[in-house]
């Protein structure tokens, strides 16, 4: 496709501001080579094609109504703070035909936050993996109890259909949709432009309110940035609990409480993200790739590629290798 990606971003009566400004500022400002060449256009609609009133008491003025759909290569759901749609599940007129439609064309489908309740209003979600809000997780199973809500994540690729979980998240979302498209340059980039970190560890865990640890400055941060410089080398749980100065037991328990998992899943998350990096932006072999992200062998690399990513290292390569 020679013309950018284009990107239609619905919104509602109600919205939340933050939601709806992620995609244009994500999308907007991923581009190609020195010149800036801009790889994705986006426009913002409302179901009527009028002013609707954000959460925050202002008025959003649209310039698009659901026929931006059938321009659109990705619509995006944004999210609300209050109304029909996550009061009752009930969607504006048209707007559930509209994202059946865009489905059955083939479009990518996005939710950022609540905007999971109209992809699931519009029967989009029922039997599929899905996330939103934590805050909101009760009264979704309470709507919508067919659909999978993977409450503890960021966000759910389910292929087509993408959904996120609250505001920041989205940024996860969009910038992950980048790294599908363009590869890791072009998303890192875009994090940088945004000034935001290009990938997020762990899960909606960590974020969940919980009271503040008895003692705040016996976290795993530090250690966890020490990881992270040493991710070539085997790294043993006794080692990380005695550089944090905690028994193992609580280091492990602390761990999952700041990251949303246990040092070893955060572990392998880091190795295979150090191993996609290398795969998309290097010629090494598969055998060093493996080795400088700390899996030893092309075949555990494989292995823990093909279980996190459903893919061989080969044709992760070929996918997402991005060249000129």
């Amino acid at each position: 496709m020679d013309r950018p990606h284009r990107v239609a971003v619905l919104t509602f009566d109600h919205a939340a501001g933050v939601d709806l400004g992620v995609p244009p500022q994500v999308f907007g400002t991923a581009a190609r080579g020195d010149r800036g060449e801009p790889l994705y256009q986006v426009r913002v609609c409302t179901p009527h094609g009028g002013p609707v009133r954000a959460a925050a008491g202002y008025q959003v003025l649209p310039e698009h109504g659901l026929e931006a759909f059938e321009w659109a290569d990705t619509v995006v759901a944004t999210g609300v703070h209050d109304g029909p749609i996550v009061t009752d599940g009930v969607l504006p007129a048209g707007v559930g035909e509209a994202f059946q439609a865009a489905l059955a064309a083939g479009k990518r489908v996005l939710s950022i936050c609540t905007g999971s309740f109209a992809l699931a209003a519009a029967g989009l979600l029922d039997g599929r993996p899905a996330a939103t809000h934590w805050r909101w997780v009760k009264r979704f199973r309470r709507l919508f109890p067919e659909v999978d809500l993977r409450p503890e994540v960021l966000f759910v690729d389910d292929g087509q259909l993408l959904t996120s979980a609250g505001v920041a998240a989205g940024l996860d979302l969009c910038l992950h949709v980048v790294r599908l498209d363009h590869g890791s340059g072009v998303a890192n980039r875009s994090a940088r432009r945004c000034v935001v970190a290009p990938w997020r560890d762990g899960g909606q865990a960590q974020f969940i309110e919980r009271p503040l640890p008895v003692e705040p400055d016996s976290g795993t941060t530090e250690v966890r940035e020490w990881m992270l410089g040493n991710l070539e080398r085997p790294l043993d749980l006794r080692e990380l609990a005695a550089r944090a100065r905690m028994s193992v037991r609580t280091f492990t328990r602390r761990f999952r409480e700041e990251t949303g998992l246990s040092p070893g899943q955060w572990l392998v998350r880091q190795r295979v993200e150090l191993a996609r990096r290398l795969l998309e932006e290097t010629d090494l072999a598969v055998d060093r790739i493996a080795a400088q992200a700390g899996f030893g062998t092309a075949a555990s690399l494989r292995s823990h590629l093909r279980a996190q990513l459903g893919t061989a290292p080969s044709s992760y390569r070929r996918t997402f290798r991005r060249t000129g």
